[in-house]
């Protein structure tokens, strides 16, 4: 998986721009500023933006060319964020110190997913937040039809919302849906899928 990220995020262009998730930006609009963990940020455009908001920003993943490219925009935007590179297991955060955790189009390997949910949520502080966006099991059915709009190939990749209510269990759930959406995101997110949207308050 480290290789493939390498080479996608190695390219000059951005693989997924560098403009933040719109269903992000506008969950972070009503939002109180705080500290927030970006787990598979990627290119850091996600991260990037909220801390331009004046957020204190943890981010992680496996790729070493998606750090270097997600620094890059930092400096661009002239913000500051904490990126790690590495495995979940090797990052020493202290327990319930977040206020947001952002889980925006991370698939995790199909036999890990839940287990990695579940392993985050100990980071955020209770009330705080996860706020998540990734494609549905039903968004197969558009990649057949337009491989623009990008996404993992394996069904167990992909989320239902029977999944989400289990793995966040101990949350209240202010928002939980499976949508079609439009994306326009760099090279890889183009066109329209089904995703699954949750926002979740950790009790």
């Amino acid at each position: 998986m480290k290789e493939k990220w390498d080479e996608r995020y190695g390219q000059v262009e951005f693989a997924y721009g560098e403009e933040p998730n719109s269903f992000l930006k506008d969950q972070l609009k009503n939002t109180t500023i705080g500290k927030a963990l970006f787990p598979a940020e990627g290119e850091g455009r996600n991260g990037v933006y909220t801390a331009s908001l004046g957020w204190e920003v943890d981010a992680f993943d496996l790729s070493d060319e998606g750090k270097q490219k997600a620094l890059k925009l930092a400096t661009l935007k002239n913000v500051q964020i904490n990126y790690q590179v590495g495995e979940f297991q090797q990052f020493n955060y202290e327990k319930e110190s977040f206020d947001l955790i952002a889980l925006i189009y991370a698939h995790f390997p199909a036999s890990k997913k839940s287990e990695y949910h579940k392993y985050l949520s100990q980071y955020l502080k209770k009330g705080g937040l996860v706020i998540f966006e990734a494609f549905s099991k039903n968004h197969l059915e558009y990649v057949s039809k337009n491989p623009k709009i990008g996404g993992p190939k394996d069904i167990d990749m992909l989320f239902s919302i029977e999944e989400l209510q289990t793995d966040f269990s101990n949350f209240d759930i202010l928002l939980l849906e499976e949508k079609e959406v439009e994306l326009s995101e760099g090279l890889y997110h183009n066109g329209i899928g089904s995703v699954i949207r949750f926002v979740g308050r950790k009790m």
